[in-house]
């Protein structure tokens, strides 16, 4: 087996950066000079100040975005600082590249504070054409992401929130077809109550799921402990938990139809996962290590398990959305990245595995088949289209 954080080291250095810039003009001649720059370019720019709508077409602002962190919460790495966070923001712009043919730039900020990162996404947002944040701390990135929404025009995703969810809600919709399980009688444990499980828990409770107990590092979230939860916490506590019951994570897993986890490895084992309803579904994601592993899972009789990881079948990875997400909101001048339309990218997703090829180690595509990225693209727009989310000059096009 290659040792990949070896090769990894070599290749950085090797690459200096994952991305470039490269010229989309021709550049060979004094012509050439004056078509792309002075005195050529004046006339754009005097077309932009006459109806800014015209950036689109005439800049890059319609297919760029830009991948912005603190580097407080990185990998599973932690708060490594901005510096030391900028190969994963490389490496999100070279997906957004290759799944969505987006350009991306990233954008590490040397701040903590949350109003400074609002103000200085802020600030640059008019040359882009959406901003995707990346590896913030939870409650601040809910924070951030909130305020951004309501104060710019253009799209604002946290793929640490969103991005796993509409997976996941992918991959639930494919394994109730399954199953034959209904949503509105199952009965989920999420494990995790950050960025990542607050965002699940909402988007499955869109999805119809009856009932969800949601535990953190102190156990299932309940009336009993609400006065030591941040905001984010006491949020899904009021869609959660539905008889407020006081329960372990043991109690719960033997009430449950399915598990997702986006904790820490160890969480749950054998046992649990034996004890669940029949037809069970289980989701541990976090990494490198899950909350159980693959075949252990299995071998407890879960119906359908899914990882974070790409080594075993079902791999629950963000890469199945956010170029899909944006490239549809992007294509249609969307304003913004509504719930409707996160739904709309699972459902994308989700249709990606053919009828005839859907199976319990086949309910999400594999990140490298083909046109995942546009049949998420083409469900997205679509909504924002039929939810009137599109900015003054896209409406004929």
């Amino acid at each position: 087996m290659k040792n990949f954080y070896e090769l990894a080291i070599n290749k950085h250095r090797e690459w200096k950066g994952k991305i470039k810039v490269e010229l989309n003009c021709s550049l060979e001649n004094l012509e050439d000079l004056s078509v792309a720059y002075t005195p050529g370019v004046a006339q754009p720019c005097l077309e932009i100040n006459r109806n800014p709508h015209e950036a689109y077409n005439y800049t890059w602002k319609g297919n760029v975005v830009a991948v912005v962190s603190d580097g407080t919460a990185v990998l599973g790495l932690g708060d490594i600082g901005p510096e030391a966070a900028l190969p994963v923001m490389e490496g999100k712009a070279v997906l957004f590249r290759k799944f969505g043919g987006l350009n991306a730039v990233p954008l590490v900020l040397n701040t903590k504070d949350p109003k400074e990162i609002i103000s200085i996404v802020k600030a640059v947002a008019p040359t882009y054409g959406g901003i995707n944040l990346e590896d913030i701390s939870s409650p601040r990135c809910v924070e951030i992401e909130r305020q951004l929404i309501r104060e710019l025009d253009i799209p604002v995703f946290h793929d640490d929130q969103h991005g796993t969810a509409i997976v996941v809600t992918a991959a639930l919709i494919n394994a109730y077809k399954i199953t034959g399980k209904d949503p509105k009688d199952s009965v989920v444990v999420v494990s995790g109550a950050g960025s990542a499980g607050s965002s699940i828990v909402r988007m499955i409770k869109q999805l119809g799921v009856g009932n969800i107990y949601c535990f953190d590092s102190k156990g299932v979230l309940s009336s009993k402990n609400a006065d030591k939860y941040n905001f984010v916490k006491k949020e899904i506590l009021e869609i959660t938990n539905n008889f407020d019951e006081d329960l372990t994570i043991r109690e719960a897993m033997a009430k449950a139809d399915i598990f997702i986890g986006v904790s820490k490895a160890g969480v749950i084992d054998k046992d649990m996962v034996a004890s669940m309803r029949p037809d069970s579904i289980v989701l541990p994601l976090a990494n490198p290590e899950p909350e159980i592993g693959y075949h252990e899972a299995v071998a407890a009789g879960a119906r359908i398990v899914g990882t974070g990881r790409s080594d075993f079948p079902n791999q629950i990875n963000n890469v199945l959305a956010f170029p899909g997400l944006f490239k549809g909101a992007l294509s249609v001048g969307a304003t913004k990245i509504s719930e409707e339309m996160k739904h709309a990218a699972a459902l994308g997703i989700a249709e990606s595995v053919k009828p005839e090829y859907l199976s319990e180690n086949h309910i999400v595509p594999n990140v490298f088949e083909e046109g995942i990225a546009d049949r998420v693209a083409e469900r997205v727009g679509e909504c924002a289209r039929e939810y009137g989310l599109i900015r003054e000059g896209f409406e004929e096009e």
